[in-house]
């Protein structure tokens, strides 16, 4: 019932002007940040990790405007799921389109998109251009699975695949002709991982881009959104040259400097909510100390990091 009730006030945000739900995002996060929430913590300790030259209300001032970034990206999800074409293609600009539409045709193409707080809607208005492949975190309430998944194929222009269905079902898709989404930067250990440092704080990284990009020669577009007054740019990047390297720990390595730039440029929007630095090398003790209640997934609980 909450979830049908939270998508009816979606719905209904969607009719509103950008600058209007920015405004009310602008309030909420507001309110939001200052509630001594687990959630502040760990964006409190990520920020003291990556940026320990920053002045501490530097630091606040980014955590500040990322609850606010936060707000907006949930507010806005009313235009991801209602929006005419049209009208996405109104909010979200495409910045760098030529590094896509340049490619020899049957190129495979992958995406590496960072968690930034735009990636929804920008992914699917990438999608207007070219047809995506994005993979999902189920939901666990079933009607809400069901109609997330129905509203990311409303535009008929991609598949989805869950987390659960493996790599098979995303090399099948790219060597088929869809451009990969793939959300490279979240720490699931080091089962298919290696430490690679993130603003200088080694980081469990995933090595699934460069073994995706082994296996199917795919060339890795690096992306991002930036979101401004009147909506969203979708930044493509010129795809990476000699990547991957066949070395596994060079290229996170890489694939990490990449992301600290663009988040250089954005800092705010950037998902530091997240436990980045939850795996620790043998003899480094955890920077997230009072930050210690989790979800069953292990994750700090306010909103999916899907």
């Amino acid at each position: 019932m909450l979830a049908k009730l939270a998508v009816a006030c979606l719905w209904c945000l969607s009719w509103l002007p950008f600058r209007a739900v920015g405004a009310l995002g602008s309030l909420l996060g507001t309110l939001l940040y200052l509630l001594p929430t687990t959630r502040r913590k760990v964006g409190r300790a990520n920020l003291r990790a990556c940026f320990p030259e920053r002045r501490e209300a530097e630091r606040e001032a980014i955590l500040r405007g990322h609850f606010i970034a936060i707000v907006r990206m949930v507010l806005e999800y009313g235009y991801c799921w209602f929006a005419s074409p049209a009208r996405l293609s109104r909010l979200v600009k495409i910045e760098g389109l030529e590094h896509l539409k340049d490619l020899p045709e049957g190129t495979p193409v992958i995406l590496s998109m960072p968690h930034f707080t735009g990636l929804d809607l920008a992914g699917l208005r990438l999608s207007l251009e070219t047809r995506m492949v994005t993979i999902y975190a189920r939901q666990k309430n079933p009607w809400l699975d069901a109609f997330i998944r129905d509203k990311r194929l409303r535009l008929g222009t991609g598949i989805v695949f869950s987390r659960q269905e493996g790599v098979r079902s995303s090399v099948r898709a790219l060597r088929e002709g869809y451009r990969l989404y793939y959300l490279p930067d979240q720490d699931h250990g080091l089962r298919d991982g290696v430490f690679a440092d993130f603003f200088g704080v080694p980081a469990a990284t995933i090595t699934g881009l460069p073994r995706l990009a082994g296996m199917t020669k795919a060339k890795v577009i690096p992306c991002f959104p930036r979101r401004e007054r009147g909506g969203y740019t979708m930044v493509l990047q010129a795809p990476l040259d000699d990547f991957p390297s066949g070395d596994l720990t060079a290229d996170a390595r890489r694939m990490n400097a990449v992301i600290e730039q663009q988040v250089l440029q954005v800092p705010a929007q950037y998902f530091w909510l997240h436990r980045r630095f939850k795996t620790r090398p043998p003899g480094m003790g955890s920077i997230y100390v009072g930050a210690a209640r989790r979800d069953d997934n292990g994750e700090p609980s306010i909103l999916p990091t899907d």
